[in-house]
């Protein structure tokens, strides 16, 4: 479960020979949840408003870079 982004105290991991939708784990102290990367939707899990708004902003920002960590681990 590599660590790819740390935003403060939000992990964001792509796991190895994951399932398909392409998505990511936000892991925060407190809760947990997957997220698709062809839309930032929550997949399953829950978030605090605010850090899904934080990890919504930093993933439009890093969507290439998410998109090439996932075909790399599961392509």
């Amino acid at each position: 479960m590599p660590t790819i982004a740390r935003i403060g105290n939000i992990k964001i991991q792509i796991y190895a020979e994951d399932h398909n939708p392409p998505h990511f784990h936000v892991i925060t102290p407190d809760r947990e949840a997957i997220v698709a990367l062809a839309d930032l939707s929550i997949l399953q899990g829950s978030l605090r408003n605010g850090d899904y708004r934080v990890v919504r902003e930093w993933a439009f920002q890093h969507r290439r870079f998410l998109e090439d960590e996932w075909n790399s681990s599961n392509g």
